[in-house]
Order: C-alpha cells, then structure tokens, then sequence
C-alpha cells in the first residue's frame, strides 16, 4: 500500500501536470461564460424585435467586442490573487508571521527538517486560536510558508508536532501548495461572479416590483441575462469544485507518507491525528475557499461529504500511517 503513495518526483511531475491543466482550462471556461452572456443577450434581442435580425452574428459581434475587455478584467484579478495569494490566505485565515525569538522551539523543527531534505527555510506563521490546526502556502522559494495554530504548538510534544510540520513541508516539496492555490483562487472566482449575478438578480426584482409602471423589454432581457450567467458561473463553479476534489484527496496521503518518510516515525504523526481530530476548528475557516489546505477540514463524514471532502477521514490516515 505504501508504493502506491510514495514517489516524490513523480508527484511533482503530476501536480505540476495538474497546475497547467487548470491554468490552460480556466481562460477557456471563462471565455465559453463570457461568450453565452452574449449569446443570451442577442437571443433577447431578437425576442424584442418585431423584425427579424441576425442575433446570431450579433451575438459573435457583441463577445469580440466585450469578450477581451472582461477576460482581461478577471486575469488581472486571477493574477492578483495568485501572485499576493500569502498575504490574502494569512488575512483570511488571521495568520501572523513570528521571528525566531517568539518561538525558537518551532524554528529549530523546522529548521532541523529543512537541513534534512534541502529544503529553503519557509516563512512561519502563527495563528493564535486554542484549537489544533496547521497549513502550507505559497508558489515559490520566496513565499513558502508554514503557518500553525497556537493550540496545536501548546498541545503536540516535540515528536508529534515534527511530524505535522513535516506533512506540511511535504506539500511544499510536492507542490501541492502552488495547485491547491490555483484551484481555490478558480473556485473563489467563479462563485463571487455567480453571488455577483445573484444580487444583480434580487436588486432588478426589487426595483422591477416597487416600480408603478411597466420598466420595458429591456429591463426584462437583463434579469433573464443575470440569471443565466448566474447558473453558468455556478456551474463553472461546481466544475472546478470538484478538479480541486481530484487533486486535493491523495495529497493528504503523500504528505502524510512524505512526513513518515522524513521523520522515520509515521506513528508520530498518527498520534497528532488523533490528538487534531475533533478539535480542529477555526472561526470562520470550516467551509471558506482556504479549508483544503489546512491538515484538517474538519468536514462531516456524511454520505455527500464522501464524495466532495477534500480530506480523507483522519480514521483512514491513521490506518494508512500505522501500516508504514
């Protein structure tokens, strides 16, 4: 069972595979959303003339025109968001970056198992809330970052909380933090357009039905544009919902095998499992885009949950690291 988790270049190769897929996927889905606003928008149209017109030539017209405009829009709000992901992660998650003298026992570790793979010291992060909990971000060298819950430094020994840095070093090795990083950053798009069509929705009927007198077709032909662009982007939304479910699932297992790999004492980090199972929640965190990448998510082992989790239940990991 463990060949089928350890392989550290060749899960670089597949995640690095993965990163592409989804940059390369991302402007086509945006720009198929973009050119069915345009469709649906000349289709209306047509219904509102009382001749005849070529809305289908319209329609192409009206995405050459509005398509490059909007695509460039949202790649530069992509763009953003992947290049200061570290700072919009630390901000979301309430993580504050620490020097040596505020935690030398956490340094050392770190440090020790940098020296011990080759690997660049990442920056490290406190986030200062009681419960247990731990996460990798960052696409680079120059951004890498470890961040760790003040309840889970005061609550692991020595042994257990090397072993949870170690997992956490692994995704960086692996660079399942640059994947999981893109895919949040599509999923965080897609559903803030599809929430954005939603009021535009809820703001055209409320002023639709307090006016006293007819608004016109035109009014009519923008809520039924809102609302089918509101139900692509959820369904876009949906769609790299669950490409991040495929890339996300396996990852814990690699970490958790990378870990015992490094440390040599896979039942140390089962140990800290246990100890993280059930006391894991962070204000705020359980269902926002950045749950994936914390070592928990603390998701409900419900029948649907099975299916869209993007951690293996910690029963199942504890399972797999006591057969290393």
């Amino acid at each position: 069972m463990a060949k089928e988790y350890v392989g550290l270049q060749k899960q670089i190769t597949r995640n690095n595979r993965s990163c592409v897929i989804m940059l390369l996927s991302f402007p086509a889905i945006v720009l198929g959303l973009i050119y069915a606003a345009c469709y649906v928008w000349a289709f209306s149209e047509q219904l509102n003339s009382l001749v005849a017109i070529p809305w289908k030539e319209h329609a192409f017209e009206y995405f050459t025109q509005v398509g490059p405009i909007a695509f460039l829009c949202i790649l530069a709000w992509f763009l953003i968001a992947y290049f200061y992901n570290v700072s919009i992660i630390s901000y979301s998650t309430g993580a504050r970056s620490i020097e040596r003298k505020e935690n030398k026992r956490v340094y050392n570790l770190i440090e020790n198992l940098c020296v011990a793979t080759g690997t660049s010291m990442p920056k490290v992060q406190i986030i200062d809330v009681p419960t247990m909990n731990a996460y990798a971000s960052g696409i680079n060298e120059s951004t890498y970052t470890i961040a760790l819950t003040q309840g889970i430094i005061d609550n692991l020994d020595d042994e257990e909380l090397e072993s949870v840095i170690a997992h956490e070093l692994s995704h960086i090795r692996n660079n399942d933090a640059r994947v999981m990083i893109v895919s949040i950053v599509f999923v965080g798009i897609f559903l803030l357009l599809a929430q954005l069509f939603y009021y535009l929705i809820r703001s055209g009927i409320a002023s639709a039905g307090s006016s006293s007198r007819k608004r016109g077709k035109g009014a009519g032909s923008l809520l039924l544009l809102c609302f089918v662009l509101m139900i692509l982007c959820y369904f876009a939304y949906l769609l790299s919902f669950f490409i991040r479910f495929a890339v996300s699932r396996k990852r814990e297992y690699l970490a958790d095998a990378g870990s015992a790999e490094i440390t040599h004492k896979p039942w140390a980090l089962a140990r800290a499992l246990r100890k993280i199972s059930g006391n894991s929640d962070i204000p705020g965190i359980k269902d926002s885009a950045v749950s994936p990448l914390f070592i928990d998510s603390s998701e409900d082992a419900s029948f649907f949950n099975f299916f869209t989790s993007t951690h293996p239940p910690i029963e199942k990991r504890i399972e797999f690291l006591e057969q290393l």
